[in-house]
């Protein structure tokens, strides 16, 4: 278990579960807790059972499903209705019934708040606070209280915001969290308050920040400078309107900026690995330039840097990678020089250093190829073949290609079908194929595959994972030039990118599909033939 004297607190169930398009099941927010509990956090909010059905069973389903090692499960939410006994409400019965070691109340701080969202009393709202706390207390739970739009409360009536904290923990929560609800806060306007609130209460504090003006991490690790020992964030900054104070940005700003360890030992370079499987599982795809956990979060494109980082990659970079599970990427483009194409040659397996002319060749040949529209930095595949083109002398293929075509018909009763014909020669023996597809890229890739496949039987696991378009400005009047990027896999394990640039958006695809071909082919040991 964690150490309870610093609090990470995970709201992804339940608070990063309101992001618009977000929607989970009860599996996946149990696929979701383990991932969570891999990465060390001290407590992961569930949901709220009881309001909703999915939460309910999912703490139902938890007590046997869930074998956490770090955390424990909070169940969240409100104090009592106004004028009831927190005893006999059904919502207040629901956390108590839920199976999990502690309870996250929210209660209004906002004086505003209370008379015109709750219609009650100032005097109510205490004594909702109070009640739903200490019954919760008296059955054994550890509560936490969230005070709901604490600093515009604060900056309303300071007083009255003050008497929720102090009525809270002489009830017996062990923790208030002040909550930006609305992400309005600047990180030294935050830090003042929070600052004031510990001076004149002694309470333990913990801060809940959303990300409304982009501050939501600054202002959560000003929250811990200011005395706070209790941390809520959401996996990837998931959450309502801008999202929430990203969690995985937190702890590595509070582990290697500050020094503070509030993870358990192992964990932090196990981040990126959980940040991107919570995005396979909430099917959001992830942020590429996101801190410490984004695939670019330490890539290098301009030559100056390439430079830099070939002498010492900390030169361009604020803390070395590994740390946090993530890798230093080279990235080729037309802004690579010869550095930039070294580094990036030697993480492919490719040793340039003692040829500089070679090097200066490939630098030439991006340039060149990227002016036409190509792009490298998103096509690594397309980057190595051309990198192996020009060690080799020239480009070395595993078939050659005599034509291809593609035909689209629509057929009676209104369906199109798209039927493409590959002409080819590979070792030696001429080959004609024919496929059909929902399309015409589809019907390309299944006739390549049929005819090539009969050769190398290998491409049989060759799918295409992504395919991207995009038109690019003409460079005469109104013609328009089409890059195809083409994301493929072979099953066993790290995917491929590949280029494909072409006024026909079918060649375009066609160049990108035949250079994922051999590029898979190459993986899997087949030697090309000679140079030609």
């Amino acid at each position: 278990m964690s150490s309870d004297s610093f609090h990470v607190y995970d709201t992804t169930l339940r608070d990063g579960a309101q992001q618009e398009g977000l929607h989970l099941t009860v599996a996946d927010k149990l696929a979701i807790a383990a991932r969570l509990d891999e990465f060390g956090v001290g407590f992961i909010e569930g949901g709220w059972p009881g309001a909703i059905p999915r939460d309910t069973e999912f703490f139902r389903l938890a007590t046997t499903e869930l074998d956490l090692k770090h955390a424990q499960l909070a169940a969240f939410g409100a104090t009592r209705r106004p004028g009831a006994k927190a005893a006999d409400d059904p919502l207040v019965a629901a956390l108590r019934e839920s199976g999990a070691p502690v309870v996250t109340l929210v209660a209004k701080s906002h004086d505003r708040h209370v008379r015109l969202a709750l219609r009650t009393t100032l005097e109510e709202n205490l004594a909702m606070i109070s009640d739903t706390v200490g019954h919760l207390r008296s059955e054994g739970k550890r509560v936490f209280l969230d005070a709901e739009h604490f600093f515009d409360g604060y900056e309303s009536d300071p007083a009255y915001a003050l008497e929720v904290v102090r009525v809270a923990v002489e009830a017996g929560a062990d923790v208030v969290a002040l909550c930006d609800t609305n992400g309005g806060m600047l990180p030294n306007q935050l830090g003042d308050v929070v600052s004031e609130v510990f001076s004149r209460t002694g309470a333990r504090l913990g801060i809940h920040c959303h990300d409304d003006t982009a501050c939501g991490v600054a202002n959560t690790l000003m929250a811990v400078d200011a005395g706070v020992s209790h941390v809520q964030g959401t996996a990837n900054g998931y959450g309502e309107r801008a999202g929430n104070a990203n969690l995985f940005s937190v702890v590595a700003g509070l582990q290697l900026k500050q020094g503070k360890q509030v993870l358990p030992d192992g964990c932090l370079p196990e981040m990126s690995r959980i940040s991107h499987a919570i995005s396979e599982v909430t099917n959001v795809a992830p942020g590429t330039h996101q801190p410490y956990v984004g695939y670019s979060a330490f890539a290098h494109k301009a030559g100056l840097h390439a430079s830099a980082v070939k002498v010492d990659p900390m030169l361009y970079q604020h803390v070395d990678p590994a740390l946090v599970g993530n890798d230093m990427r080279m990235l080729v483009s037309d802004m690579a020089g010869r550095a930039s194409v070294e580094v990036k040659g030697a993480q492919l397996g490719y040793d340039l250093s003692g040829d500089r002319a070679a090097a200066g060749r490939v630098v030439d040949r991006v340039k060149e190829l990227e002016a036409r529209g190509y792009t490298f930095e998103a096509a690594d595949a397309s980057f190595e073949l051309l990198l192996r083109s020009e060690l080799d002398g020239g480009e070395r293929r595993h078939f050659a290609v005599e034509s291809w075509r593609v035909i689209v018909e629509q057929r009676p009763g209104g369906q199109v079908v798209s039927e493409a014909t590959v002409k080819l020669t590979a070792k030696g023996e001429r080959i004609v194929a024919t496929g059909e597809g929902n399309g015409p890229v589809n019907a390309l890739d299944t006739a390549l595959r049929l005819a090539l496949g009969q050769i190398y039987p290998e491409l049989a696991s060759l799918e295409l994972v992504d395919y991207k378009v995009r038109i690019l400005e003409g460079s005469h009047g109104t013609g328009a030039v089409t890059r195809v990027l083409i994301t493929s896999g072979d099953g066993t394990g790290g995917d491929w990118s590949t280029v494909g640039v072409n006024e026909n958006i079918i060649a375009a695809s066609w160049q990108a599909l035949a250079e994922a071909v051999t590029y898979c082919l190459l993986r899997a040991g087949h030697v090309a033939a000679e140079a030609g």
